[in-house]
């Protein structure tokens, strides 16, 4: 067993000639890392830099443009996971910026917290068409193709817009060439797609990857493996969560979601089209694609794949290339209770975390039984 105590001790202790640049792409590991201090202690020599880890954050704007569309103009009730409400878009349609905007004007958009919540809504309104407005990476997609793959009502409907992590980090990766020097892998979406999800930064880009759990010893381990690898100039991919990541992930989970979806290109949110890295229906599940039932739209321009944001600057905080509280509007104009760009509306947006969390001092990682507790000032 390792204490906090110690990895601190040794982190510190590690001589480094430069900054030592980590990426880190997962909402919950930015949740920890912000909470415990973390930047506050390592801030001289260690940058820890948020990426793309939030579903909600990189959701495409035509996407979401579409589910304003269709739940003002079309006589179907969406539902979707209680944050995507809360998204903006740059433009208004028929006077919405979001999907909360279109709620309040009487369109029948309901939050949700699971697929199956979904399904019972339909079951329960057979004389409504229930759309499912379906947003997230591996993790979600998981049990989101669970739920697609059993006999459904034939009122319910999928908005799709599921994506894949790797492709994103790989595209953040080559797009950035030196500007990372570790990688710290999620750890829910190698519990499903596996450690060696993470081996092509190794083969491609020379760095150094550690997956990491939750808690603070789990993220601290992570910290001083990436760090000797740095100190002995070794490049490794080490499993720091492996009461749960297996190296080839969960066989059943995986089955899933290549039994209900196929791989396509698809647009992020501020990044663009990433080859590889969006879900589609398998053919045997295509009746439930909501597009097929409904006449497309054209949107803006600005909701075209690679044009970038106008308003706020959450593409380069998604990039890794801003700080949240670099950005100009971060805690003026833009606040959880009326978010100016994406990445303030999540629990896993960078920008909601560090707005959230405020000052964290790691003297607030403390020792309670056989597990650690962050306490908050």
């Amino acid at each position: 067993m390792y204490s906090v105590e110690s990895l601190l001790s040794d982190i510190k202790n590690t001589s480094l000639s430069k900054p030592f640049r980590i990426l880190n792409v997962c909402g919950g590991h930015e949740r920890a890392i912000t909470r415990a201090g973390f930047r506050t202690l390592f801030q001289h020599n260690i940058h820890l830099i948020p990426g793309p880890g939030c579903p909600v954050c990189i959701c495409p704007e035509e996407d979401i443009a579409y589910a304003i569309h269709l739940a003002i103009n079309e006589n179907v009730v969406i539902v979707s996971f209680g944050d995507m409400l809360r998204v903006p878009v740059e433009y208004e349609i028929s006077g919405c910026s979001s999907l909360i905007d279109a709620k309040n004007q009487g369109a029948d958009i309901r939050p949700i917290s699971s697929p199956q919540e979904a399904v019972s809504i339909a079951l329960e309104e057979p004389r409504k068409v229930i759309v499912f407005f379906a947003v997230g990476f591996e993790t979600t997609m998981a049990p989101i193709a669970a739920t697609l793959l059993n006999d459904l009502p034939n009122n319910f409907r999928v908005l799709l817009s599921g994506r894949l992590t790797r492709p994103a980090v790989a595209h953040v990766l080559e797009s950035q060439p030196d500007t990372f020097d570790a990688l710290i892998a999620p750890g829910h979406v190698a519990t499903i797609m596996g450690s060696e999800e993470w081996q092509f930064a190794i083969d491609h880009h020379n760095l150094p990857v550690s997956i990491a759990g939750f808690h603070p010893e789990s993220l601290l381990l992570s910290l001083q493996t990436l760090i000797g690898n740095c100190s002995n100039k070794v490049v490794t991919l080490s499993n720091r969560y492996p009461e749960v990541v297996k190296q080839n992930g969960n066989a059943a989970a995986k089955a899933l979601i290549n039994k209900a979806f196929t791989i396509v290109d698809a647009h992020w949110r501020g990044i663009g089209v990433i080859p590889g890295s969006g879900f589609s229906f398998a053919s045997r599940l295509s009746h439930l694609d909501a597009t097929n039932d409904y006449a497309p739209v054209d949107f803006p321009s600005q909701c075209d794949q690679n044009v970038p944001e106008t308003t706020s600057p959450c593409e380069k905080v998604i990039l890794g290339k801003m700080a949240p509280d670099a950005c100009p509007f971060f805690g003026q104009e833009c606040k959880p209770a009326s978010p100016k760009g994406a990445c303030m509306v999540s629990d896993e947006g960078a920008c909601r975390i560090w707005y959230s969390s405020g000052e964290r001092s790691i003297t607030n990682v403390i020792k309670k039984g056989n597990t650690l507790k962050v306490e908050m000032k």
